[in-house]
C-alpha cells in the first residue's frame, strides 16, 4: 500500500521529537513529509505538498485557539485531508468540543496511552470519532453523569407530581423572570394570581416546613432535587 503522508504540527521541540519517534517506530505505513511549529509554517507546507493526515497539536505559541482554526480551515480547504488532534490539553473539555465542531476526525490526549498505529489507521479509514483511553474515560464519565441526572430528574418529577407548567414556571423563576413576565409567555396560560397559587402549591410539595420560603429558595430547592437542570436553563419564546 502507499505510504500515509503525514504532517506533524507541534511547537514544543521535545514533544515533536517524541511524536516523530512514535510514528517512525510504531507506524510503518506512515511517512512524515513535513513538520511545523506554527500556523505560518504549516500553511507553507500545505502549499508544497498536501498530506493524507495532519497530526495537530492544539496549543501553538501559547494559544489554544490556533490549532482549532488550523483544523477548521484545513477541513474547509482540503476536505479529503484527515485531521487527528494530538494534544496535551487534558483538562480543557470545551477545547475538545471546539475541535470536534471544527471537523477533526478524533482526539488523542497526551496522557496514559499515547498515539497508536490503530488510531492512525482508523482515522485513515474515515472514522470520525477516534479517541484514546484517557479521553474515552472522560466521555464515559460524562455520559454516566448525564444519564443519572436525567433519571434523577424524572424520578423527582414523578415523586413530587411536577407537571410541565410547574417546570416552566420554576425554570423562568430561575432565569430571573417576574410573575408578570411569566404570565405573558405564549405557553403559560395563567394569570399572575394563578401563578402565585402555583408557587404556594410548589412550596407545599417541596418543603416540609413552608414558612418563609420565597421564590429564590423555591428555585434552589428545585435544583437540589434535580427538578431543574442548571446546565439547561433556557427561556421559552
Amino acid at each position: 500500500m502507499d505510504k500515509i503522508k503525514i504532517i506533524v504540527v507541534e511547537d514544543v521541540p521535545l514533544e515533536m521529537k517524541g511524536t516523530i519517534g512514535i510514528i517512525r517506530s510504531d507506524i510503518p505505513e506512515a511517512e512524515i513529509i513535513g513538520t511545523a511549529t506554527s500556523s505560518e509554517e504549516y500553511w507553507r507546507l500545505m502549499k508544497e505538498s498536501v498530506p493524507d493526515l495532519v497530526l495537530l497539536d492544539l496549543g501553538l505559541g501559547g494559544s489554544t485557539t490556533i490549532g482549532v482554526e488550523i483544523c477548521r480551515h484545513t477541513r474547509e480547504r482540503f476536505p479529503d485531508v484527515k485531521v487527528l488532534i494530538f494534544t496535551g490539553e487534558i483538562l480543557n473539555e470545551k477545547l475538545w468540543v471546539d475541535s470536534l465542531d471544527a471537523g477533526c476526525h478524533g482526539i488523542i490526549l497526551k496522557s496514559g496511552e499515547l498515539l497508536t498505529r490503530d488510531d492512525v489507521l482508523s482515522t485513515m479509514q474515515g472514522n470520525r470519532l477516534v479517541f484514546n483511553r484517557p479521553i474515552l474515560s472522560v466521555i464515559v464519565d460524562r455520559f454516566r453523569e448525564s444519564v443519572l441526572s436525567r433519571v434523577s430528574r424524572n424520578e423527582a418529577v414523578i415523586d413530587y407530581e411536577i407537571d410541565e407548567y410547574d417546570e416552566r414556571f420554576l425554570r423562568h423563576l430561575a432565569l430571573g423572570y417576574t410573575k408578570d413576565q411569566i404570565a405573558s409567555l405564549r405557553n403559560m396560560p395563567f394569570g399572575v394570581k394563578s401563578l402565585e397559587k402555583r408557587q404556594n402549591d410548589l412550596v407545599q410539595k417541596l418543603f416540609s416546613h413552608s414558612a418563609g420560603v420565597n421564590a429564590t429558595r423555591l428555585v434552589v430547592r428545585a435544583i437540589e432535587l434535580g427538578i431543574l437542570d442548571v446546565t439547561d436553563l433556557r427561556p421559552d419564546d
